[in-house]
This record gives structure tokens, sequence and C-alpha cells, in this order.
């Protein structure tokens, strides 16, 4: 393996002509740079400047030497623009998957947005409500919402979600306002694919299973109900906030509302996380801010 030591004061003592000024450009004593370049002369059994008291200048070796260390570091220095370039402007594949909903919803967008931004990019964006092995079918990054199970992936938070419970004031002025969880049972309630609702009571998590007569896998299905008077709907901020700012549905029990959880970034384990995918990371936790 090539030995580097004392290259970079060689060639600065060559171009500044100067034991000194090399040590100043390198950030380094006058006395450093001197015993690298002795060292580097005895490793190659030549001369490579002549030195008197006024001056320093290079032996022909040394010329020669010089300019093939140049090319060299000038390579390196073109392979550190080459990288900085990869990072400010990600190109390659971008594999990327999340649920389907919140995905149509929020995060296509925003994958337009960056692939818009970054045409050099060849993104896919799969949607779906499986629970997907990101590392044997070779996915960049997957979003995740709510709790999440253990898992060996890297995950990132990106925002904070909100549960809400509400309804229609067509329908709360039918069947009245529930202000305590045992009120749900007199009313409507319209299920998601879990058949409980998550609330907190005096600072402990509880679940409470729900009945109604309606129910579906959809949360837009469930939105459309609730919005339609036919019942009460538990569902993240970003399905009804909404219409709960338009007054269109009505917020309950925000008393025992449980803690938000979070909308996640997962990532496979590796130990340098590759520009494309941090400048995404970046890109998606600033924006759903």
């Amino acid at each position: 393996m090539f030995n580097w030591e004392g290259v970079s004061e060689f060639v600065a003592v060559a171009e500044a002509e100067s034991f000194t000024a090399a040590g100043k450009r390198l950030g380094i004593s006058t006395a450093q740079v001197s015993r690298q370049v002795s060292a580097l002369e005895n490793r190659l059994s030549a001369k490579l400047f002549y030195r008197t008291t006024r001056r320093v200048s290079v032996t022909e070796v040394g010329n020669i030497y010089y300019q093939h260390c140049r090319q060299v570091l000038d390579g390196l220095e073109e392979a550190e623009r080459a990288i900085t370039n990869l990072q400010s402007t990600p190109t390659g594949k971008l594999k990327i998957t999340a649920p389907v909903t919140y995905g149509e919803s929020t995060i296509s967008p925003l994958i337009n947005n960056f692939a818009a931004k970054y045409p050099e990019l060849d993104v896919r964006l799969h949607l779906t409500n499986q629970t997907l092995d990101l590392v044997d079918e070779g996915y960049d990054l997957a979003i995740r919402l709510g709790k999440l199970n253990d898992s060996t992936m890297m995950a990132r938070r990106l925002a904070l979600r909100t549960q809400y419970v509400c309804a229609s004031p067509d329908y709360l002025s039918a069947h009245g306002v529930p202000h305590s969880l045992s009120e749900l049972t007199q009313h409507n309630c319209l299920q998601g694919t879990l058949g409980y609702w998550r609330f907190q009571e005096q600072g402990k998590e509880r679940n409470i299973k729900v009945k109604g007569n309606l129910g579906c896998n959809s949360g837009r299905a469930l939105v459309d109900a609730a919005l339609k008077g036919i019942g009460i709907v538990q569902l993240p901020d970003y399905y009804v906030l909404r219409y709960i700012e338009t007054g269109q549905l009505v917020s309950l029990l925000d008393h025992l509302r449980e803690p938000d959880d979070g909308i996640w970034a997962l990532y496979p384990h590796n130990r340098h996380l590759s520009p494309k995918v941090r400048m995404l990371l970046d890109y998606l936790g600033e924006e759903l801010r």
C-alpha cells in the first residue's frame, strides 16, 4: 500500500518554494514540514530539494516526482468534488414505500416535488398498508405511522400525529354530545380496522371497544360517513383536521385524547447513509413539520 506520509508537505514546499510558507499553508509548524520532507527523501533515497539559507528549489528528480504527485492530488480533489456534487445533486434509484391513504394525500405530493427538483433521480414509490421487508425487497425508505414495533431498522420521526374523536353537528344535535368514555356505548361509533379506540384517562392508556352499524378499512370512507351524520369517528389529524377547522366536524373528548404518536421514516441500518436518502429525509422532515 502506498505511503502518503510527507507527500502533501513536499508538494506544498515545491509550490511555495519555502518550508515556512508551506507550513502556514498546511497549518503546521515549519519543523514538522521539514521532518516530513526529510523522511520522504530517506524513503525514496532521493534528494528532492536544494536548500540554502535564502532559497529552496526543486531538484530534477524532485520536479519529476512533483509532476506525478500533483496529478494524484488533483485526482483526489476531483474525487472530493464529485462526492460533494453527489451530495448536492442526488442521482440514481430511490425506492420508497408508504401507507396508501397517507401516501396518496401527503407523501406522494412531497415525493413528486422532490423528484421534480432532482430529475436525475429514478424514484419508485410503492403505496401499501402491508409491512414490507426493506432489505429483502430493496427499499431505501419506508414511511410508518403510529407506534413502532421493535425493529432492526433505523427510525427518524418526521412529524407528530394527533388522533381526534369527532362527529358532525347534525349527528350531535340528534344524538347528544358524549362527555365521558362510558357514554360512547350510547353512540354509533364508526369502526376502522382495530375495533377499539385509544384514549388516555388519569395518565393511563385506555383502549375502548366500540360498536356501530358501519365499519370500513378506509379512513376516507369513515370521514365521509361522519360528514353525512351517520356516526362518530376516531381518526388521525390528516383525515379530519380541515373539517374540524371549518366546523363540518366537531372534536369530542379532547380531555381524554391520547398523547400524539409519530410519523416515522424507517431505513436499513447502514453505517453511511447515502446522500440521496439523507436529503430526502431532511426534505420530508422539513415539509411535514
